[in-house]
């Protein structure tokens, strides 16, 4: 599974589902995310949820209905679905905009993704959010635009950004000072890096469309 995509749909802000599903990709519907899909024509493998958004539990031929008193957001309960079979990338669409805490709490996921060594992207306005956990992110000369990077973790040591308009060369960042906001891609090959600790990287969307790679650093 390590070439295919598990797409996640929530019911947040809808910035465009520009994805086209590929044999073997899996496509699930966490609650009202659903219509986003049936907006666009995009076919949903699974709809899980406790359907307070949708207001109804649809009729689907794979359904998750979930108990509305539970621990886990709709997003991450349909995340453990695609660990459960085998994805180790998701891509997960309308899960910001519109309540914060829901932002904040989709963001988490990332980390949680990250922490067990699964790639995590969350598609804004023309941007992505990732997590990287003692690993790097290279770009490829290509990507341009605005980049940020913020420890998730309380501290994140051994961060290098290198070949960004601002370099960092084996700093400490901490998830109490942003000293990483507002960056910049400058047409050069690029890595952001970090030796131990969780980071988070806000990055132009084009950017998936160059030579990205994310790997771990062991």
């Amino acid at each position: 599974m390590e070439d295919r995509i598990c797409y996640i749909v929530g019911a947040g802000e809808n910035y465009g589902l520009d994805f086209v599903p590929l044999l073997g990709d899996y496509v699930i519907a966490a609650d009202g995310g659903l219509k986003h899909l049936e907006q666009n024509g995009i076919h949903a493998d699974l709809v899980i949820g406790d359907f307070d958004t949708l207001q109804y539990e649809p009729i689907h031929p794979n359904v998750i209905a979930l108990n509305k008193v539970k621990d886990d957001t709709d997003t991450l309960a349909a995340v453990r679905e695609g660990i459960n079979k085998g994805y180790l990338v998701f891509h997960i669409y309308c899960g910001m905009g519109g309540k914060i805490e829901h932002t904040l709490s989709n963001i988490q996921v990332l980390g949680f993704l990250s922490q067990q060594n699964i790639t995590g992207f969350l598609f804004g306005n023309n941007c992505v959010v990732t997590a990287i956990t003692n690993g790097e992110l290279e770009f490829s000369s290509d990507a341009c635009g605005n980049i940020s990077v913020f420890s998730f973790s309380e501290k994140s040591t051994g961060v290098h950004l290198k070949g960004l308009k601002y370099e960092l060369d084996n700093v400490t960042l901490t998830n109490t000072f942003p000293i990483g906001v507002s960056n910049e891609l400058v047409g050069k090959d690029s890595v952001v890096s970090v030796t131990e600790g969780t980071i988070l990287v806000v990055f132009p969307k084009g950017a998936l469309n160059t030579k990205l790679n994310i790997r771990r650093i062991l």
